[in-house]
């Protein structure tokens, strides 16, 4: 029999719904229960594509004795984080300060009153490598609750009272010297064999990546970092060669065998970052992936309803990357004798394996010697992967992340010369402002159409406004202008902390234990980078000085942050040097020729528009190019843009 999550519009927690526990979704109810019955919260958090999420619900949460122990000692909730952000940020906290570590799937142990008392990650269910069983872990933490319960609810109060930081704290300029420094602490930190930041596991640093083509673009530093990361990341297995698309991170430091999951906000951030790249260089390679990217999007991510789905799942029939990898055998059983051969060596699929049990991810360490095979081998092997088992989709629609696809795509559209991608993105934003954008508020997600109940968070009103902002400067639409306008508002009047900072949740959301306040970055731009970001845009394409003003103290609460840990800063270092190189307003009217040069600007302050306030009154037929407020003279000849711009022609 179905439990309580039967009806719930989360995927993941619908993936949930027969176990036999109790769950209760996250909710004032479930907390009024755990009072009634005097037991406390046993909180679990994760999201559908989650690989280790799938294990611990195999072992545990479909395990009869273990369901009936957690029923008769808990309150169960369960929460998909991708839906609820604002609680996943205040728990995670908590497990990070208790243990040192964090990561999904997320379990913590709550009073009644919402206080995390014992917190951690991914148990077995029967002891393995150091760690305690599931069950020894829930017969602790009865055992402590009933006999000891006066001190673990002191004990949840005082991690509440730790962790609950006043708003405010140490601002800074937003200098050249400031992010010359945040360059400085990247470079020092750089992989220089195998690109990227850091050791295993390896994450794409996206938001790193657009700082060094801004910072590249001002002082000609850091672009080699840039060039060498991302050939490094589409070479390797955590890109899929075959059908385009960049999956979570790598588990090596060579970016060869990847945690499978693919992320719509990963693919969306690198398809810019590739766009960046090739507007930066013309590289055919960066276009290359760009497009792969794109097209993968489209295909595979893509909604009915116009939208685009939050993640493909790591695994496939619970055994993870078994649509993707290959043996020499299968390659040869696909191509035949010659081409299979040919396969073996061009995608490096080795007799001993680079994954599990003798299979390969197929990598591109070389460029093929002979391109018209190669596409003719691709798509053999998409041929037959189409008729491997195939990994779930989680369908839900999450608004920030659908902010970043159609920002990407809008800007891939135009400088790719692919309307598709721009439509495309188009279609996203009506999906978003009908379904998502009601009574002047934002909600998080939906789902076949049918919208979602959670309010939306700061990072969702942020990238939602930058995605529409991107989409009126590729298509004009001031419809996109004035509802970015709208967002932004919102994030001025309801989300701010009072010290120039803002918060993750706006004022009249839920009350949680604390009102979580993150500026720095995940695998995602923090919310607070995101808001100073579009509201630094907004100010260009319109004039108004009111919201450059917001986002330049924005940018000062997380100064300090750039200066000595610039990994995890890297969009606010990205804006912070838009911040430096503008306003530059290019206006282009009816100049399809000047339009095409103006977009090649790398100025990271430059913004492109061919309509709204910047426009009115300006004769058509020329592009007007102004800077800090002073213009220049209008032009109509593509060479003098492009000399104004510093384009290369």
């Amino acid at each position: 029999m179905a439990n309580r999550l039967a009806a719930s519009t989360s995927p993941y927690l619908l993936q949930h719904k027969d176990n036999p526990v109790d769950w209760w979704e996250w909710s004032p109810e479930a907390f009024a229960e755990a009072e009634r019955r005097g037991v406390p919260v046993l909180l679990s958090v994760g999201y559908a594509a989650c690989h280790w999420c799938h294990v611990m619900a195999h072992e545990s949460f479909q395990d009869d004795e273990t369901a009936a122990f957690m029923n008769a000692h808990f309150v169960n909730v369960k929460v998909d984080r991708e839906e609820r952000p604002d609680v996943d940020a205040v728990y995670m906290e908590a497990v990070q300060a208790m243990t040192g570590h964090g990561g999904w799937p997320m379990t913590s142990f709550l009073t009644a009153k919402g206080q995390p008392f014992f917190c951690g990650t991914y148990w077995p269910l029967e002891r393995r490598q150091g760690m305690p069983s599931f069950r020894e872990v829930l017969e602790s933490v009865r055992q402590t609750w009933e006999t000891r319960r006066g001190e673990v609810e002191a004990a949840g109060a005082d991690v509440v009272q730790r962790l609950s930081k006043p708003p405010g704290g140490p601002t800074a300029e937003v200098t050249a010297e400031l992010l010359d420094r945040a360059f400085a602490n990247l470079r020092g930190s750089y992989d220089g064999v195998h690109g990227g930041f850091g050791s295993a596991p390896k994450f794409p640093p996206s938001m790193v990546l657009e700082f060094l083509l801004r910072h590249a673009a001002r002082t000609g530093e850091g672009l080699e970092l840039v060039e060498h990361t991302c050939r490094a990341m589409a070479s390797g297995g955590m890109y899929d060669q075959l059908a385009g698309g960049f999956a979570r991170y790598s588990v090596d430091e060579q970016w060869v065998v990847p945690h499978f999951e693919k992320m719509l906000y990963d693919n969306a951030l690198l398809l810019r970052v590739y766009v960046h790249l090739f507007r930066a260089t013309g590289s055919a390679d960066a276009r290359r992936v760009a497009l792969e990217t794109a097209d993968f999007l489209l295909r595979d991510l893509r909604t009915p309803e116009g939208g685009f789905a939050s993640a493909l799942d790591a695994d496939t029939d619970g055994e993870e990357g078994l649509t993707y990898v290959w043996t020499p055998a299968q390659l040869v059983d696909a191509l035949g004798d010659e081409d299979g051969q040919w396969a073996v060596e061009q995608f490096d699929v080795t007799p001993k394996g680079t994954f599990e049990h003798g299979t390969s991810v197929l990598q591109r360490l070389a460029e093929p010697d002979d391109e018209e095979r190669y596409a003719r081998v691709c798509a053999r092997l998409r041929e037959v992967r189409a008729h491997r088992p195939q990994p779930g989709r989680d369908d839900k629609v999450v608004a920030a992340w659908n902010g970043l696809a159609i920002a990407a795509l809008a800007e891939a559209g135009v400088l790719l010369d692919r309307p598709d991608l721009v439509q495309a993105a188009d279609a996203c934003a009506d999906l978003l402002g009908r379904l998502h954008w009601t009574g002047g508020r934002l909600l998080r997600t939906s789902i076949g159409g049918r919208a979602g109940r959670n309010a939306g968070v700061l990072e969702d009103y942020a990238d939602v406004a930058e995605g529409l902002l991107a989409l009126h400067s590729a298509t004009g639409d001031v419809r996109r202008l004035r509802a970015a306008q709208g967002l932004l508002d919102v994030v001025l009047d309801h989300f701010g902390d009072g010290h120039g900072g803002f918060y993750d949740t706006a004022d009249d959301a839920e009350q949680l234990v604390r009102r979580p306040q993150d500026p720095t970055d995940g695998p995602a731009p923090s919310g607070l980078a995101a808001a100073a970001g579009a509201l630094l845009t907004y100010a260009a394409m319109t004039g108004d000085q009111r919201y450059r003003d917001a986002a330049e103290q924005a940018l000062t609460t997380v100064a300090p942050l750039m200066g000595r840990h610039a990994r995890f800063a890297g969009w606010a270092a990205a804006v912070g040097e838009a911040l430096l190189a503008g306003p530059a307003e290019v206006v282009v009217l009816d100049r399809p020729d000047l339009l095409q040069v103006a977009r090649r600007a790398t100025s990271p302050g430059a913004v492109v528009v061919t309509g709204g306030p910047l426009a009115e009154g300006r004769p058509a037929g020329a592009a007007y190019v102004c800077r800090g407020f002073v213009c220049e003279t209008p032009t109509t000849d593509a060479d003098r843009l492009a000399e104004q711009l510093g384009v290369l022609r």
